[in-house]
């Protein structure tokens, strides 16, 4: 391709001239973008539209976009060797003074992709004006986020499977702990502590399940949209997906630089990932609380009281608690952002960046922190936990079904033991401490074996089916979870 022809400048003196002068005045003083202006940005509305003070985390994600963007103009004869060398050249030193904390960062470039490609043409020149051919900061922007959140995504599920893994761990060695289980707040029957666990690495599975599913639509390229029509340049898009690891270009060019759901879409899984960690996190809270007492923290999760030198306050279980409404804010804010937005590409677009890079932020540090406290930070009360289980009659529903199979209906049955759930309250006493004579009072059904049905451990030993927590089941339950367990 020939280059370009330089403009010719307008005579000396004229009008052209002196208004030709003022725009490069304006242009070297504020160092825009565009020669479209005739006048600067001011102050304000500079540090109110740029983007550069957060979105600079996707400097890398935008040398490997460049990379791959430079080596598919020289491969289809739009950028000259010598050029693609250059760039690559300019943009490994980049990367390099990055690294090193060595790159400035100008507001006035306003957001990393032009901060990088104004150093870029400072250290190789005309090449690196070159690189912009075929591309807008639409699409490259777009497919800088894409890739970043797709790195973001994998580091949160190799942190994910670490703390499915820590709740596996615990939930074997504590297959057979009793503790009481809860509807409503109120003790209802026995399970063990491995049951109770599992039931959070399950919600974990499936939160894994939906980033994985995420994933796979935020890894599709956008770039080649240009800035909403695409570009007249014979360009190859699927060489830069192929060398960028997308596995497919985004079809649609409108739709490509303009929308935002595979962010929203991470925030929302991202959202259910800290509810579920916020509900374990309440029950720490609880537990570790003298009124319940079945689990103690260790100190390097805990803090003090500035004024009460007795106590040990659960602050991480507490800030997780916290940090799931923040996380959740995100995604209300994301779908906000959104819900009014013409096609294609506006510039309400650059508020998506704050709340997805925090909640990454958010999620990636909660999940750290909560493998850690589940695998080394928690010290099972087992006999706070099984006297607990004592209380509330939770071996009510034991002697019903134990009517049941003696031949009462079930809602006979739920009668008689409900009658005699209020006789054991007024004595104050338990069922399976009332004697066999009073027992025999509600029901003929009540046979001699009636108090085996009553302990604890015969309780949880007859829910022996899948997904019950007989502890024969919940050993079986944690042995197949594990094999489930992405590697990693």
């Amino acid at each position: 391709m020939s280059a370009r022809q330089p403009p010719v400048d307008p005579p000396a003196g004229s009008p052209a001239a002196r208004s030709a002068a003022g725009v490069a005045d304006a242009v070297t003083a504020h160092e825009r973008w565009s020669g479209r202006f005739a006048e600067p940005v001011s102050d304000i509305v500079k540090r109110y539209t740029a983007s550069v003070g957060f979105d600079r985390r996707l400097a890398d994600a935008d040398i490997d976009g460049s990379l791959a963007h430079a080596r598919m103009l020289a491969s289809t004869g739009i950028l000259a060797a010598a050029d693609l060398a250059a760039i690559e050249r300019g943009l490994a030193q980049i990367r390099q003074e990055i690294a090193d904390g060595r790159f400035t960062w100008s507001l006035d470039q306003e957001d990393v992709h032009l901060n990088i490609e104004k150093r870029l043409t400072a250290l190789v020149g005309d090449a690196g004006k070159r690189l912009h051919t075929a591309r807008s900061r639409n699409d490259q922007v777009a497919t800088d986020v894409r890739l970043w959140l797709r790195g973001a995504i994998d580091e949160i599920a190799r942190r994910l499977v670490a703390l499915r893994r820590a709740l596996i761990d615990l939930a074997e060695a504590h297959a057979a702990t009793i503790m009481p289980g809860f509807t409503h707040l109120q003790v209802a029957q026995p399970v063990t502590f491995g049951h109770h666990l599992l039931a959070y690495e399950a919600m974990l599975a499936r939160d894994g399940e939906r980033l994985a599913d995420c994933r796979k639509r935020v890894n599709r390229l956008p770039l080649g949209a240009a800035a909403l029509a695409g570009t007249s340049f014979p360009i190859d898009r699927a060489q830069v997906a192929q060398a960028l690891g997308f596995d497919a270009v985004i079809g649609n060019s409108l739709d490509a630089v303009s929308d935002r759901d595979f962010a929203i879409e991470f925030a929302a899984a991202a959202a259910l990932v800290m509810i579920h960690l916020s509900r374990f996190a309440e029950e720490l809270v609880l537990w570790s609380s003298p009124r319940f007492g079945f689990v103690g923290l260790a100190d390097r999760f805990c803090t003090g009281s500035s004024i009460m030198p007795q106590k040990k306050n659960p602050d991480v279980p507490e800030l997780v608690r916290g940090k799931s409404g923040r996380v959740v804010g995100h995604l209300v804010a994301l779908l906000a952002l959104m819900k009014a937005q013409p096609l294609a590409y506006n510039k309400d677009n650059q508020e998506d960046k704050e709340p997805l890079f925090d909640t990454v932020d958010t999620l990636s540090d909660t999940l750290a922190i909560m493998a850690d406290l589940v695998a080394t930070g928690i010290t099972v009360r087992a006999d706070r936990m099984r006297a607990a289980a004592r209380e509330g009659f939770a071996t009510a529903t034991d002697l019903a079904d134990y009517l049941v199979r003696r031949g009462a209906p079930f809602r006979d049955a739920h009668e008689a033991v409900a009658r005699a759930v209020r006789h054991a309250e007024t004595k104050g006493v338990d069922l399976a401490d009332l004697a066999l004579a009073e027992l025999r009072q509600f029901s003929p059904l009540v046979g001699d074996d009636v108090h085996a049905v009553l302990t604890l451990e015969g309780s949880v030993a007859a829910r022996d089916h899948e997904g019950g927590t007989a502890p024969a089941r919940v050993r079986a339950a944690a042995a197949a979870a594990r094999a489930a367990l992405p590697p990693g």
